[in-house]
């Protein structure tokens, strides 16, 4: 899937997630921006499972799993940031490049 192609994704997702909330206004926007620890609940969940710490469960889940709730959790927040401003594309590359300047500084070559 190509860039265009996740950010247009992006969009239909939320425009079909307003289309069928129970919450409006600054409510629904909140309660979309909490959604995003649920998600990271599962991704816990999903680690633990895999790994087998929990002795009444087991290996419950497995890594396939923890991956799919890591995915979960960047769509989410994608969304979160999509309902806030409809040039979420830009806001998270110009993030992305902040951080990365930040991190690995002007030459960002290992």
């Amino acid at each position: 899937m190509a860039d265009d192609d996740v950010w247009e994704s992006i969009d239909r997702l939320c425009t079909w997630l307003d289309a069928h909330r129970a919450h409006g206004g600054q409510e629904g926007l909140l309660l979309r921006i909490l959604k995003l620890s649920e998600e990271v609940g599962e991704v816990a969940e999903a680690v633990i499972g895999a790994t087998g710490q929990n002795p009444r469960k087991g290996a419950s889940h497995t890594w396939d799993d923890v991956r799919s709730e890591l995915c979960d959790v960047v769509i989410t927040a994608l969304v979160a940031l999509r309902t806030l401003t409809p040039d979420a594309r830009e806001v998270f590359m110009d993030r992305l490049a902040g951080v990365t300047e930040r991190s690995l500084g002007a030459d960002p070559t290992p």
